[in-house]
């Protein structure tokens, strides 16, 4: 399985282990991973699953489709290297992949 940190806004790491197949989001619901609230549950309705994406993995997880870019302003804020993690899936390739998470989601 992938292996994904989840870095909180105070520095505290959390390495999970993730299934292939479920997004980075519901990595950290499954898992009670701090300061990833996913309010709407995965359906890229809110930003409460907002992370920074560690800039070497922007390459691997892609670029917001148009509906999580609309979805992104709404979160507090945000920098080029933001995502909302519902949108992410995880796959092999993110092995090893970082997220920080902002000082919050409201």
């Amino acid at each position: 399985m992938p292996k994904i940190t989840y870095i909180e806004h105070d520095g505290t790491e959390h390495p999970m282990e993730v299934p292939v197949g479920l997004t980075v989001m519901q990595g950290a619901v499954d898992n009670s991973v701090p300061g990833i609230d996913a309010d709407c549950g995965g359906a890229c309705a809110c930003a409460t699953c907002h992370v920074y994406v560690d800039p070497e993995w922007l390459g691997k997880t892609g670029t917001p489709n148009e509906q999580e870019a609309s979805m992104l302003s709404f979160a507090a804020v945000t920098e080029s290297n933001s995502r909302l993690s519902c949108q992410i899936e995880v796959t092999s390739e993110l092995d090893g992949l970082i997220v920080r998470m902002p000082e919050g989601q409201h």
